[in-house]
């Protein structure tokens, strides 16, 4: 199957999300304009935060728009993938610590 489910050129259809919904469209459109942008953060420090985001979640279009994001802004290859590992250590413990659950049900049934 040549045909890809998530096509890198509808990345360029983005800003259409608006086109059913436009007040909401807009709404969010000042928002993520507002939260990307710099601040007490840098934006080269919210993209790299973007770009860990992005592949935590597993969103292609948000890793291209990303990793183009720091690419333009100066951000190393080595950076950007110090921000992924940060993102998968965080899942990681993210799992791991939900596994308290396991443990609880376990501890309960050998009561």
């Amino acid at each position: 199957m040549s045909q890809q489910y998530y096509e890198p050129k509808d990345l360029q259809d983005f800003p259409n999300i608006t086109e059913y919904a436009p007040e909401p469209g807009k709404k969010f459109f000042e928002y993520y304009a507002q939260a990307t942008q710099a601040g007490l953060l840098t934006e080269r420090e919210k993209a790299l935060i973007a770009l860990a985001v992005a592949t935590v979640r597993h969103c292609p279009y948000c890793i291209d728009a990303y990793t183009n994001k720091c690419l333009s802004l100066g951000v190393s290859s080595d950076e950007m993938m110090e921000a992924v590992h940060v993102g998968a250590a965080m899942t990681a413990g993210d799992v791991l610590a939900h596994a308290t659950q396991v443990r609880k049900i376990i501890k309960k049934k050998e009561m």
